[in-house]
């Protein structure tokens, strides 16, 4: 997987479309009217590859999302629905843009907090440049702001979410990714509880894409794969102890001018572990984070996708990897009360 779609993926948003019958301020209508205008752009999939004009790389692209879709529900039992059949041209890079925000002294992202999706720490827009806007204003208040393009977004199955022009220049390792994950948070979703909901949805998202790749006999592919994965995680392991010595750090209670200066010393120190790590791969992930400045935003996200995911695996594996024993014993854990169900799934082994 590419390093722009690595970092996409910490970034994916849920957008809910069951905004548009909620009286909330413009940011909730802005939301609905840019919804609407996604699904109205929809077209089949089926039908784009029966137009003459479909440009072949498109069709190629759509052909092997038509095929992942359908190994994702008859193989890994995702809903099967009519997410992901379908595909719509944005006419932008991105679908939306995401703000995300932390305290100066803090690595714990600020949340927002809407009906039926719960509390998330990020909030997206449709159009770039009120996102930015939304960005200025928290920077004010002297937060750390994080705004970056987001790919690809899934609405929890409220609306038959549709490939995007923004997805179709990935390769099909990286389609069938997001296609997984995605599906998956159709499958379970608990409002308020990203670190269970992003690390439940990676654990099947990277089980998926091992199974898809060895049922077409693309062993070379799935080590790539592997390769990449380890280097990704290597680079989330150094993201995830940076926000830990900064944690330590904001709870030392030494003076702010002293703290400012240590937390400048240590972003230093990541990037440069960064580039120690990174020096001898053929591409590194995150590159576009570690080319611009860093700050508690960029770190905030990091453990919602991950800290939760060795309890997953080791819950998948005490199934021998049955995947409709683990989606049973997920749905258990979903009725426990959030601090107990962490203690299950988040606790170190």
């Amino acid at each position: 997987m590419n390093s722009s779609s690595n970092a996409l993926r910490i970034c994916t948003a849920l957008v809910l479309g069951l905004i548009l019958s909620l009286n909330g301020g413009c940011y909730l209508l802005d939301s609905a009217r840019g919804q609407l205008a996604l699904m109205s752009k929809r077209v089949p999939i089926t039908r784009v590859l029966e137009r003459p004009s479909t440009p072949p790389a498109l069709r190629a692209q759509l052909e092997a999302v038509t095929s992942i879709r359908d190994f994702a529900s008859r193989e890994l039992g995702l809903p099967d629905n009519g997410s992901y059949r379908s595909y719509a041209d944005v006419g932008r890079p991105y679908v939306v843009w995401n703000v995300v925000a932390a305290p100066e002294f803090a690595v714990d992202a600020k949340e927002w907090c809407y009906p039926i999706v719960g509390c998330v720490s990020y909030r997206g827009y449709f159009a770039e440049g009120k996102a930015r806007s939304f960005a200025g204003k928290l920077r004010t208040q002297g937060l750390d702001v994080a705004v970056g393009g987001v790919a690809a977004y899934s609405t929890l199955g409220h609306f038959d979410d549709p490939i995007l022009n923004t997805m179709v220049s990935w390769n099909d390792i990286e389609l069938a990714s997001i296609v997984f994950h995605e599906l998956t948070h159709q499958l379970l979703y608990l409002a308020g509880d990203a670190p269970f909901n992003e690390a439940l949805a990676t654990t099947v998202e990277e089980e998926g894409v091992r199974r898809w790749l060895l049922a077409q006999g693309r062993h070379a592919d799935l080590a790539e794969h592997v390769v990449q994965q380890e280097h990704y995680l290597a680079v989330v392991d150094l993201l995830r102890r940076t926000r830990t010595e900064l944690r330590a750090l904001y709870a030392s209670g030494i003076d702010a001018p002293l703290m400012r200066e240590r937390k400048r010393a240590t972003f230093a120190a990541m990037r440069a572990s960064y580039a120690h790590l990174t020096e001898q791969w053929p591409a590194a992930p995150f590159e576009s984070w570690f080319a611009a400045e860093m700050n508690n935003a960029h770190l905030a996200s990091v453990g919602t996708y991950y800290d939760c995911v060795p309890g997953f695996e080791r819950e998948l594996a005490a199934v021998g990897g049955d995947l409709e024993a683990f989606y049973r014993r997920v749905r258990e854990l979903a009725k426990l009360d959030q601090e107990t169900r962490a203690a299950a799934v988040c606790a170190k082994s």
